[in-house]
């Protein structure tokens, strides 16, 4: 068993090459402007530039066009697209890099969306009215369990050091997403939560190989 880890609101370059150096497959940044994880494409370019190989630079966006999305991507430089918002992915299908379109769970969420709005990849987060991510907030892992048939599964919403182990045993995502879990304010990551964070995965990763 092997889990992607995507360290997202990265606002700082030491934490990008912490994530990196820990083991983290992607970092996120933010292209919100309302986020308190916001950071221009400009100043996250110079964060991007600086990554080591075999880590992907991953842009988050919410309710955006399709020119603005094109570009995010053409001043930061990142190599993934994640659309936060109402978008329908199938409308960014052509972009030069990959899409894939995050979902916010609440109770009624219905999985089967996801076979109705395409995409071979998908992000579950957790709903909280008025807050587009970060919420620190788990959902029914259940829901992420049946929503694997669908497609390849980013589990995101309240992991933490405490509860990635359980995570993973659980739904076994194709990658988990983490960002309030492993900060000492939003948009600046604790190295200690990161390390324990990562520590935790290698062992539940042991413990099923």
């Amino acid at each position: 068993m092997i889990t992607r880890v995507k360290i997202c609101g990265i606002t700082r370059a030491e934490d990008a090459e912490a994530a990196a150096d820990l083991g983290a497959a992607a970092v996120g940044f933010i292209f919100v402007k309302n986020s308190p994880r916001s950071i221009d494409p400009d100043k996250a370019r110079h964060i991007i530039h600086a990554l080591p190989p075999f880590v992907t630079p991953v842009g988050v966006l919410a309710d955006t066009s399709r020119a603005e999305a094109l570009a995010a991507i053409a001043k930061s430089g990142v190599r993934c697209l994640q659309l936060h918002g109402k978008e329908d992915s199938r409308e960014f299908a052509d972009l030069p890099i990959p899409v894939y379109r995050v979902y916010r769970v609440s109770p009624e969420f219905d999985p089967a969306t996801l076979k109705e709005n395409g995409g071979s990849t998908f992000m579950l987060d957790t709903f909280v009215d008025g807050i587009a991510g970060g919420t620190g907030t788990t959902f029914d892992w259940k829901i992420a369990i049946e929503a694997k048939q669908f497609g390849r599964l980013i589990l995101s919403g309240g992991i933490n050091p405490e509860n990635v182990a359980e995570a993973i045993r659980r739904v076994a995502p194709y990658a988990i997403d983490v960002s309030s879990g492993v900060e000492r304010s939003p948009g600046v990551k604790d190295y200690q939560k990161m390390q324990s964070l990562f520590e935790a995965i290698r062992r539940v990763e042991v413990t099923h190989s």
